[in-house]
Protein backbone atom coordinates (compact mmCIF):
# COMPACT_ATOMS: atom_id res chain seq x y z
CA UNK A 1 0.00 0.00 0.00
CA UNK A 2 1.13 3.52 -0.85
CA UNK A 3 2.24 6.16 2.59
CA UNK A 4 -0.72 8.60 0.91
CA UNK A 5 -3.55 5.62 1.32
CA UNK A 6 -2.91 4.40 4.93
CA UNK A 7 -2.22 8.10 6.25
CA UNK A 8 -5.85 8.56 4.53
CA UNK A 9 -7.27 5.84 6.01
CA UNK A 10 -5.80 6.38 9.82
CA UNK A 11 -7.05 10.52 9.47
CA UNK A 12 -10.78 9.29 7.81
CA UNK A 13 -10.83 6.74 10.61
CA UNK A 14 -9.61 8.80 13.71
CA UNK A 15 -12.01 11.52 12.45
CA UNK A 16 -14.77 9.09 12.08
CA UNK A 17 -14.64 7.93 15.71
CA UNK A 18 -14.18 11.43 17.02
CA UNK A 19 -17.62 12.71 15.32
CA UNK A 20 -19.26 9.89 16.75
CA UNK A 21 -17.85 10.71 20.03
CA UNK A 22 -19.03 14.34 19.82
CA UNK A 23 -22.41 13.34 18.28
CA UNK A 24 -23.11 11.25 21.11
CA UNK A 25 -22.44 13.72 24.01
CA UNK A 26 -23.74 16.79 21.77
CA UNK A 27 -26.99 14.06 21.74
CA UNK A 28 -26.46 13.52 25.27
CA UNK A 29 -26.57 16.83 26.33
CA UNK A 30 -29.86 18.40 24.48
CA UNK A 31 -31.30 15.48 25.63
CA UNK A 32 -30.86 16.26 29.14
CA UNK A 33 -31.38 20.32 28.53
CA UNK A 34 -34.73 19.05 27.12
CA UNK A 35 -35.70 17.02 30.27
CA UNK A 36 -34.51 19.87 32.06
CA UNK A 37 -36.24 22.45 30.78
CA UNK A 38 -39.55 21.04 29.24
CA UNK A 39 -42.20 21.19 32.32
CA UNK A 40 -43.41 18.06 33.55
CA UNK A 41 -46.88 17.52 32.86
CA UNK A 42 -49.01 15.29 35.61
CA UNK A 43 -51.23 13.27 33.64
CA UNK A 44 -54.66 13.17 35.19
CA UNK A 45 -58.36 11.75 34.80
CA UNK A 46 -61.58 13.14 34.90
CA UNK A 47 -62.59 11.72 38.17
CA UNK A 48 -59.54 12.69 39.96
CA UNK A 49 -61.23 16.59 39.89
CA UNK A 50 -64.50 17.63 42.26
CA UNK A 51 -67.21 20.26 41.24
CA UNK A 52 -64.72 22.90 41.42
CA UNK A 53 -61.95 21.87 39.03
CA UNK A 54 -59.98 21.05 42.57
CA UNK A 55 -57.90 17.39 42.80
CA UNK A 56 -59.55 15.21 44.74
CA UNK A 57 -57.32 15.50 48.11
CA UNK A 58 -58.81 11.37 48.97
CA UNK A 59 -57.19 7.92 48.28
CA UNK A 60 -58.79 7.41 44.78
CA UNK A 61 -59.70 3.43 44.26
CA UNK A 62 -59.46 1.84 41.07
CA UNK A 63 -60.99 -1.44 40.10
CA UNK A 64 -60.14 -3.56 37.24
CA UNK A 65 -62.33 -6.09 36.24
CA UNK A 66 -61.67 -8.70 33.91
CA UNK A 67 -63.83 -11.25 32.92
CA UNK A 68 -62.78 -14.56 31.32
CA UNK A 69 -66.36 -15.61 30.07
CA UNK A 70 -65.04 -18.43 27.35
CA UNK A 71 -68.24 -19.14 25.47
CA UNK A 72 -66.34 -20.85 23.02
CA UNK A 73 -67.57 -24.60 22.74
CA UNK A 74 -64.74 -26.90 22.18
CA UNK A 75 -65.48 -30.21 20.30
CA UNK A 76 -63.84 -33.89 22.06
CA UNK A 77 -64.09 -35.76 19.59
Amino acid sequence: MSETLVVTLTLTTVVAILALLVGGMVGWMARQHSYETTPQVIYTHPEMFDTNGQLVPDEILALRIETHDNTDEEDDD
